[in-house]
């Protein structure tokens, strides 16, 4: 899981398997902490972020406003190419264990964090206008 933001901060959590309302609530905590203020999470209407449970939770924290995305629209969500720029820099790696899957993540990541560039690319290819990261 993972969030970009405007000001070019990166946040990700590593879970195994897919990512239920749990799993999803799990990292939303972990943006809350170190985000450390109220923020708007913009995401798509997957099953998960629409759950019972996941509304639950929003209800209990009003500091997280949410702004959703058409039902599956990867083309304007900046997270979605941020991803898959991580995604792509490991096509060719070769990997033994789980460790060195999150090794080579954290540092592709680490990577992003240093490119504003890339990062107002994210934006831009959504359709959105940035001119500089905050």
């Amino acid at each position: 899981m993972a969030g970009i933001t405007v000001s070019g901060r990166i946040f990700k959590k590593h879970f195994e398997g897919s990512i239920d309302s749990e799993k999803l609530i799990q990292g939303l905590e972990h943006f809350r902490y170190h985000i450390g203020r109220a923020f708007i999470m913009v995401w798509d209407r997957s099953r998960t972020h629409r759950s019972n449970l996941m509304k639950e939770y929003l209800a209990k924290h009003p500091e997280i406003h949410v702004e959703s995305l058409p039902a599956y629209a990867p083309e304007i969500n900046p997270e979605e190419l941020c991803h898959g720029n991580v995604k792509r820099s490991m096509k060719n790696a070769v990997l033994i264990s789980k460790q060195d899957i999150r090794k080579k993540l954290d540092r592709h990541f680490s990577i992003l964090r240093k490119r504003p560039d890339v990062l107002i690319g994210c934006f831009h290819h959504a359709g959105l206008a940035l001119n500089q990261l905050w």
